[in-house]
């Protein structure tokens, strides 16, 4: 399946900003499910300083500089993409969860240290208690790792109603467990959260999924947007997604931009100020399914 992607993200200052210095996750990252056939990544005001370098986890990252009074700022990104392999396993033939828990399954080389890292806490995907005894129920005794994770998925997705106007960027996750409320980023980061407290490993994924309008009506333009989900580690597949937003297994209408412990690691565009007082933020993202 091959996508044409478009991701535009407008900034405007009520008054003009005289220094910025921002990161960007906005490139696809190299992931064995895709195949990346082109990306541009078209900035405005023009910036002072431009790298592009990998990030700790391996994710294309932008740093920019702008030193010229601007009272906007315009990042505009495109990219075609193939996605080349979705996961055809069965989730009930992998390791029990227990023995991944242990450690015995991940081994001691480096990918197990790669590994292993996703289990340990981050800001948005603590070692909670109650959180823990809610995906005890999804992994009971030697239940398969992934069979786990796809019960947990279906369970969120069952017991949680998707609200935009719930949550923000910094809502708890305990907060978001005892109002059954939010969107993809935090069931995202509950999933998370609930797989590693049972000492197993979980990673936050973004990236854009593919939509259809309902029948009969024209796709909007501009009317897509931004997706986060979660992958879960066994030792027979590696790393296999999970949408909890939408109790799917990706099978090619997800498109990954970056991964990492949670959000906080990933975030789009984040950066720091001098002036600029207070802003508005716009964003418009087109996911097209090419022919072909």
């Amino acid at each position: 399946m091959r996508y044409a992607i478009t991701h535009k993200t407008t900034y405007s200052y009520s008054s003009p900003v005289h220094q910025s210095y921002h990161l960007l996750h906005m490139t696809p990252a190299e992931v064995t499910s895709q195949r990346i056939l082109d990306h541009r990544l078209i900035i405005a005001p023009e910036p002072g300083m431009r790298e592009d370098r990998l990030d700790y986890f391996g994710n294309p990252v932008t740093l920019l500089a702008i030193e010229e009074l601007h009272d906007a700022l315009v990042v505009d990104s495109e990219s075609e993409i193939i996605i080349e392999r979705v996961f055809s396993g069965d989730v009930a033939a992998t390791s029990a969860w227990e023995r991944v828990a242990s450690g015995g399954a991940i081994g001691v080389d480096d990918r197990a240290r790669n590994v292993q890292e996703f289990v340990a806490a981050s800001r948005h995907g603590r070692h909670i208690g109650m959180l823990r005894a809610y995906a005890a129920q999804a992994f009971g005794p030697g239940c398969p790792i992934l069979l786990g994770a796809q019960t947990l998925m279906q369970r969120i997705f069952e017991d949680f109603t998707f609200d935009p106007t719930a949550t923000d960027v910094s809502t708890p996750v305990e907060r978001v467990f005892a109002e059954r409320r939010g969107v993809c980023q935090d069931f995202a980061h509950l999933m998370i959260s609930a797989v590693r407290s049972l000492g197993l490993p979980a990673r936050y994924v973004s990236g854009y999924i593919l939509t259809h309008p309902p029948e009969g009506m024209v796709k909007l333009q501009g009317a897509d947007a931004s997706h986060a989900w979660v992958s879960v580690w066994s030792p027979e597949h590696g790393w296999v997604d999970f949408d909890p937003t939408n109790n799917v297994i990706p099978s090619g209408e997800h498109i990954t931009i970056a991964y990492g412990r949670d959000y906080d690691d990933i975030s789009p565009i984040s950066g720091v100020l001098l002036g600029g007082g207070k802003h508005e933020v716009e964003v418009a993202v087109d996911v097209i399914l090419q022919p072909g």
